[in-house]
């Protein structure tokens, strides 16, 4: 029998939010944080955590006050990710957050919550311009041959509404993300100027570029889980057992 990792025998507290929510709170790309990293130290068993559970990013919070924050796809970690850090900020209310590639400085502004990025903290990605929206929307998931392929279109350039869809193909069965702020953020500095971009199924991207490089971007953040009437946030609490089982709410996911 295989020895399981200590992490394992443990119970593990995982918010579940949706970043880059439409209008309504609709939509959104689903995110999980970790508040107690100390619970998941080994980086393998964050990546096996981030693999089981499947959203496009997983957080780990290392340092609450501080904002230290570790960021994990499926398939690999991650230097930045644009919706993880903003879903992070709000959820513990921080106007910075550390990570491998510096200081993340974000802001709260009513209904929407910002943070400050550059371009050159993503991986290139193909940034393809389609002639309408409905051309964005007729496209398979994935496109044939496309590898990291950002497709999008002007649904009114006056107004800088922009359609999209992102295709990513990590090597982790995950072929769409429904919201991509890495993307928004390539696509904001190629085009410098401020988009609102709806992408996948309705989520809402909202991005301005600013000074020497920087470029803002925000959405909305909501809990999958409405939160009760205290100013503490539902949490899940995920107890994982002796046979690799992690137990969000009522639902059961093998690990």
């Amino acid at each position: 029998m295989t020895e399981l990792p200590d992490v394992l025998a443990r119970s593990v507290v995982l918010d579940v939010l949706h970043v880059f929510c439409g209008p309504g709170d609709r939509y959104g790309n689903k995110l999980g944080v970790v508040r107690d990293g100390a619970a998941v130290r080994a980086v393998g068993d964050r990546q096996a955590l981030a693999a089981r559970l499947g959203y496009s990013e997983t957080v780990f919070i290392d340092d609450p006050e501080r904002g230290i924050v570790d960021i994990f796809t499926p398939s690999c970690p991650l230097p930045f990710a644009a919706h993880p850090l903003i879903g992070t900020a709000w959820l513990l209310d921080l106007d910075v957050l550390v990570t491998p590639v510096g200081e993340v400085y974000g802001r709260h502004d009513g209904e929407f919550t910002w943070i400050t990025a550059r371009a050159e903290w993503v991986p290139p990605r193909t940034l393809r311009q389609y002639a309408s929206p409905e051309e964005v929307d007729a496209l398979p998931a994935p496109p044939h041959g496309e590898d990291g392929l950002y497709a999008w279109a002007w649904e009114d350039e006056a107004a800088s509404r922009v359609r999209a869809r992102a295709f990513c193909r990590r090597g982790d069965n995950s072929v769409e993300d429904e919201a991509t702020g890495a993307a928004a953020l390539l696509l904001t500095h190629q085009l410098d100027r401020a988009l609102n971009i709806i992408q996948g199924q309705g989520s809402q991207i909202l991005t301005a570029p600013g000074r020497d490089g920087e470029i803002e971007i925000g959405g909305r953040v909501r809990l999958t889980q409405p939160a009760p009437p205290t100013p503490t946030p539902v949490r899940a609490r995920i107890p994982m057992d002796w046979a690799g089982t992690v137990r969000l709410a009522s639902r059961k996911i093998p690990w």
